[in-house]
């Protein structure tokens, strides 16, 4: 198979190299990923600057950007014609993606990215911000590339093709198996965290996320609990349409 790979967490980061050495002894790889940390970047391009590429390895390089702008560079930039990968796989990320995370996160920005291009994509975290067993989150993805040709989706923008997997901070003999999910939901990040620099001046931190609110068995986070691997199918298509009708009377009454 013929994998682009990107993350958030910077081309030094472990969970990446973890996961480019795990998916290279089997599959073609392309690896793209940002020169330094961009958790959060969510799914922002760089427009006013200009992209730099620097080569780290066969195969392997970093871009001055986010993480989105490393999969558009690379699908729209590094691949020649006709010589496109089959999925973009974006990860492992350390630590959890799941609910409201997801809006956030770069990890699954670069895999969104992959889709917006018009490719199948997997985003992969680890479900803890320090972990022990990124070999867990590669073999789980290994296991799931082996299967993905048989995975039919329909082709089309209201169907999911985003796969969202959390992976328990586990040895694998310990993870129950893997379960298919829905996002859930946290209760409301917690309150900025105000502070003061070298100089006497204010700063602030963004404050911790906030707690799971909906976790129930179906979520991903109850999924995690019970030390599942979630897997959760996204899509990018963000209206509601139970609202039209609604909306278009209303519109109409103006």
């Amino acid at each position: 198979m013929n994998i682009l790979l990107s993350n958030d967490d910077g081309f030094i980061a472990t969970g990446i190299n973890v996961l480019r050495d795990e998916l290279s002894k089997q599959n073609t790889l392309l690896t793209v990923a940002p020169d330094r940390d961009r958790s959060g970047a969510s799914n922002s391009l760089t427009l006013e600057t200009p992209l730099r590429i620097t080569e780290r390895g066969e195969q392997f390089y970093s871009v001055n950007g986010t993480p989105t702008d490393c999969v558009h560079l690379a699908l729209t930039g590094l691949y020649v014609e006709n010589s496109t990968p089959d999925i973009v796989v974006s990860g492992i990320n350390a630590g959890a993606n799941m609910g409201d995370d997801v809006i956030y996160s770069g990890t699954v920005a670069a895999a969104m990215e992959g889709r917006n291009l018009g490719l199948p994509a997997m985003a992969v975290s680890m479900a803890s911000y320090h972990p022990m067993y990124f070999q867990s989150g590669a073999q789980a993805v290994a296991t799931l590339l082996k299967n993905i040709p048989n995975l039919k989706l329909e082709n089309n923008e209201n169907t999911a093709t985003i796969l969202n997997i959390n992976v328990p901070d586990l040895p694998w003999q310990e993870i129950k198996g893997f379960q298919v999910t829905r996002l859930g939901k946290r209760h409301k990040a917690e309150p900025v965290i105000k502070d003061k620099d070298p100089r006497g001046d204010e700063i602030y931190w963004v404050g911790p996320v906030g707690e799971e609110a909906d976790a129930g068995e179906g979520t991903d986070f109850y999924a995690i609990q019970n030390q599942y691997i979630s897997v959760t199918p996204l899509h990018i298509d963000l209206t509601r349409y139970s609202a039209i009708d609604t909306l278009g009377d209303w519109l109409c009454a103006l």
